[in-house]
């Protein structure tokens, strides 16, 4: 392995870049709608528009995902469990990571200019957000609803980048994803819950218990599917459509058998594979409805 396939291997597990799956279907799900819905001429995005905001959508997630590892580097440090990370063991440099970000974030604001002017007007404000959610667990416990928040503006932000414009009813697919994140979020954070306790960092585990925790991220799935629903309804989809959102409901059911109060073993399946089942299929999904409905 050459020295250079070598760093481009560790700059892609320090931005996780394989967990892009989890957003990036409900932004193209989102595509999808905003060419049919929304008066177009042609009932299914370009090329161009489809480039683009996966480029936007990857830079985004880049740049999130290198500040966070430079905001938690003290922390990261600290807990057994990120000591392998590339910031901390020094396999990348601190002024790389900067160098990484600035260049994730330019790349974002370019491909926003690219889709259309509203898409670059809001950019730095997307940037804004998810570079903020960094710091959360230093003050709230609710830091992840902030962190689904952003992701869930991907839907809405991919809907402007076709459009031009915001239907309020794509807001329903942004809640749900802010609901999905939010709950495997905390079920993901049980694992910190004495690392977080110990370091004075807020959590949903760390404040109410795992048990608890549990419960609340169920909760928000529970909510994700009822969304999901509304949506589904808003648009008049056919029945693929519907199948999705079962297949959701299934899954996260799944996710949640995998997780108890007593044993956490399992959470990493729980988290990294069937998330990213729920993103694709539920794409896909989508994607067979508006295939069988009319344009």
């Amino acid at each position: 392995m050459t020295a250079t396939t070598h760093k481009v291997r560790t700059v892609l597990e320090m931005i996780k870049f394989e967990h892009s799956v989890f957003a990036l279907p409900f932004a193209l799900t989102a595509t999808l709608l905003a060419a049919r819905y929304n008066g177009n001429a042609s009932p299914w995005p370009t090329a161009w528009q489809i480039t683009w905001i996966v480029v936007a959508m990857v830079a985004a997630r880049a740049a999130a995902m290198t500040m966070n590892r430079i905001a938690d580097l003290r922390y990261d440090r600290l807990n057994p469990r990120t000591q392998s990370r590339p910031l901390v063991t020094g396999a990348l440099s601190l002024r790389f990571a900067w160098v990484f970000t600035l260049v994730a974030a330019a790349l974002l604001v370019f491909a926003a200019a690219q889709l259309n002017l509203l898409a670059l007007k809001l950019s730095p404000i997307a940037l804004a957000m998810i570079f903020f959610y960094s710091y959360t667990k230093r003050f709230t416990t609710w830091s992840h609803l902030v962190l689904g928040f952003c992701l869930g503006i991907s839907p809405a932000a991919a809907w402007i980048a076709i459009s031009g414009t915001l239907d309020p009813r794509i807001l329903l697919l942004s809640a749900a994803v802010t609901l999905w994140v939010a709950g495997f979020d905390v079920l993901y954070a049980c694992q910190d819950i004495d690392f977080d306790r110990r370091a004075g960092l807020f959590s949903i585990p760390g404040r109410f218990g795992v048990a608890r925790a549990l419960w609340l991220a169920r909760a928000m799935h529970a909510a994700m599917v009822v969304l999901l629903w509304f949506l589904k309804q808003s648009f008049g989809l056919p029945w693929p459509a519907g199948a999705g959102i079962i297949v959701v409901a299934l899954l996260l059911s799944y996710e949640h058998s995998l997780v108890k109060p007593d044993d956490l073993s399992k959470i990493n399946a729980a988290f990294f594979t069937v998330n990213g089942y729920i993103s694709v299929l539920f794409f896909l999904s989508w994607g067979a409805a508006l295939l069988v409905s009319r344009p």
